[in-house]
């Protein structure tokens, strides 16, 4: 008997139709020869710090850095029941093999790992390989098992990168929110994306515009611009000079020019045309992608690669045929399928294109995210085998009244690949020949201001993290980037859930603008938790652990010792009380700095973390006569230097009385006294 281990019951479910599973058990299906389970996703994760420690369970400073030695892992309370199912059938006794079904990637060897492991399997492995859900491709892959120590380097690597970001996560977070005063979320790969995004609004804060002016002769059919003027009075002479005249061509320059055809999607290229063309965020497109790869009707989608392998290129026409059917759509009669097939540029999966059986589903009766993203996918496959876009790029150069006007215009030769775009065609020039005189209807000015840098969109900040250690490789390098194509989109979901990053629509754009609280963290945070560089540099040892060029222990010393220097040698930002403000209300003033007064459940405290001055709720002089220092009383102090008291209990005589409470501060220690009417007789001192 083969145990088959999955990600999701629903992925289970098609294994065992394909594979002859029928009877259903206790969270499996069995028959021939095949019980089939699943994870329920991550069912096992990293356990948290107290379970090393109970002292851990509170945040300080002097318990950092928490580095484990031997990790642990824990199951979630809604899934023990079908971790102890998984348990249990490992270790039947008819249970000869284990089949790691779990998604292809990274997470899914983590995901099966992790539950093998703490079920203390010991029985032989196999890895399901495929990059499509439907049953052709899961018969190919039964019958093309892998043995699973191929992918140990893969596993390495998602569980380094889990290590990482588990040890970023607990002892920044608590680094940075015991010194603060609030939580603050710090991890690996979420704050360098985040200074990408504050950096980014600092050059738009920091830009000046500058205005320009050009002046536009209307030549009837067409338009002609001058240079762009710094001043306004030049830009009126150079219009003023040229009313009444006529304007000479004085070159004609034309340009055949092509464009090739794009390559097919990677999923972080499909993120971002998504957001571009739909709208949609990344994690909606993911979401969205992995619903149609389960439903059989997309490939896999948390690839990198935009080629299909070089075995593919016969099924690439019957795929073409499939997508435009999706697009109502012709297929081009000179489809290239060689330009799209390249083994060399295919890592763990091909690129994301409709399965051969998509062709027969009922598009519209997709929910519409789906449906557009099938779309998406199928005019793209439609695109990169289509034949070059070819143009003829005209320039015109005019002379009026001894100034240079120009011009352009486009001509399409042939539409190619963007056929299927339906774009609107671009404006062509007249014929126009050199000395040619051509007459000057009117004269404008129109006036402008250079444009600062645009804010992030998902589209561009993944377009950044993708090419974040692109500028310091060598051309033949590995890419570099923040996260994977697997990760990203759940980076930027958390840091709009953390409260670093807002969403904020500008007529049909939305943007991704930092929090008040996202900028001052990223302006508190050390170099090496906020270098887009450094982190896309870890994620490259990343890949050197998956490729069994870098041992796991090395990159996690690397990261242990990034963190013992960061807790030895952090020292808080002076004045951070004004970047991180605590949001209490504000008591009074501060008799020492000046700084705000703030309650908290202990006293009534100076919230800059310099000054030590507090006003005990616990205290002494208040307790012996039977009183509670109030809020109001101690904004009284605070304001006054005094505050009125009634019902006071003297120990001497068991009575109560009536008094003035006086604030004294030394600089060091706070004093009170008491005072009364006639201001001399004087009842204690604390």
């Amino acid at each position: 008997m083969k145990l088959v281990i999955s990600e999701k019951p629903s992925v289970a479910q098609s294994i065992a139709a394909v594979i002859g599973a029928k009877q259903r058990g206790d969270g499996s299906l069995e028959g021939n020869g095949y019980i089939v389970s699943w994870c329920l996703g991550h069912l096992a994760e990293l356990a948290s710090a107290d379970t090393y420690d109970k002292k851990y369970a509170k945040w300080r400073r002097e318990d950092l850095p928490i580095l484990p030695e031997n990790w642990r892992f824990a199951v979630s309370g809604d899934k023990q029941k079908q971790f102890a199912i998984l348990r249990d059938l490992m270790r039947r006794d008819d249970v000869s093999e284990v089949i790691n079904a779990c998604d292809a990637g990274r997470e899914g060897e983590l995901i099966f790992h992790t539950v093998y492991d703490m079920a203390g399997c010991v029985k032989p492995m196999k890895r399901l390989w495929i990059s499509s859900m439907e049953d052709e491709a899961i018969r190919q892959g039964f019958a093309d098992l892998k043995p699973g120590r191929d992918y140990d380097g893969l596993h390495q690597s998602a569980l380094c990168r889990s290590k990482a970001d588990w040890l970023v996560g607990i002892n920044a977070t608590r680094l940075f929110s015991v010194l603060y005063h609030r939580t603050l979320n710090v991890g690996r790969v979420m704050s360098p994306t985040l200074a990408l995004i504050v950096q980014r609004e600092a050059e738009i804060s920091a830009f000046q515009p500058e205005p320009f002016y050009t002046v536009n002769l209307d030549c009837g059919g067409f338009t002609a611009t001058s240079d762009k003027l710094k001043a306004k009075p030049e830009a009126e002479a150079v219009a003023a000079a040229c009313k009444g005249k006529s304007a000479t061509v004085r070159d004609v320059n034309r340009k055949e020019k092509a464009e090739k055809a794009p390559a097919l999607y990677d999923l972080t290229t499909l993120q971002r045309d998504a957001n571009r063309l739909l709208g949609y965020t990344a994690q909606q497109t993911l979401d969205y992608l992995q619903s149609l790869y389960e439903k059989k009707l997309c490939t896999y989608p948390r690839t990198d690669s935009r080629f299909l392998t070089n075995d593919m290129e016969g099924t690439v026409s019957a795929l073409a045929s499939v997508a435009a059917s999706i697009c109502g759509a012709d297929v081009s009669e000179n489809l290239n399928a060689g330009q799209v097939c390249d083994s060399t540029k295919v890592s763990d999966h091909h690129a994301v294109v409709p399965t051969s059986g998509a062709g027969k589903a009922n598009v519209s009766a997709l929910p519409a995210g789906e449906r557009e993203i099938l779309r998406l996918v199928s005019r793209q496959l439609l695109c990169a085998v289509g034949s070059p876009y070819q143009y003829a790029e005209t320039a015109v150069t005019l002379d009026c009244a001894g100034y240079d006007f120009t011009s352009k215009g486009k001509t399409i030769l042939i539409l190619g690949w963007k056929a299927y775009l339906r774009e609107q065609a671009d404006k062509s020039l007249p014929e126009l020949t050199e000395g040619q005189s051509v007459p000057v209807s009117s004269v404008s000015i129109k006036e402008g201001k250079t444009s600062p840098p645009k804010h992030y969109t998902e589209d561009t900040l993944l377009s950044s993290m993708e090419t974040a250690g692109a500028k310091d490789m060598p051309d033949d390098a590995e890419r570099k980037g923040l996260g994977t194509p697997a990760t990203r989109a759940a980076i930027l979901e958390k840091l709009v859930t953390t409260g670093f990053v807002e969403r904020k629509k500008a007529k049909k754009t939305v943007n991704l603008i930092p929090s008040q609280v996202g900028v001052s963290l990223v302006t508190v945070l050390p170099e090496q938790l906020q270098s887009p560089l450094l982190t896309a540099e870890w994620e490259n040892r990343l890949k050197q652990v998956e490729r069994g060029e870098l041992e796991p222990d090395a990159f996690m010393d690397g990261i242990a010792a990034m963190l013992r220097e960061l807790i030895k040698t952090y020292a808080p930002v002076k004045g951070a009380e004004v970047l991180f403000p605590s949001g209490r209300e504000v008591i009074g003033k501060c008799p020492r700095c000046g700084g705000s007064v703030t309650e908290s459940k202990k006293g009534f405290f100076c919230e800059n973390d310099d000054c030590q001055f507090g006003l005990w709720k616990d205290n002494r002089f208040f307790a012996a006569k039977k009183k509670t220092l109030t809020k109001s009383i101690a904004a009284a102090l605070l304001k006054d230097g005094c505050a009125k008291l009634s019902g006071c209990y003297s120990e001497k005589t068991g009575k109560t009385y009536d008094t003035t409470v006086i604030l004294e501060d030394t600089g060091e220690r706070v004093n009170f006294k008491l005072v009364f009417d006639s201001g001399t007789k004087k009842r204690g001192r604390s």
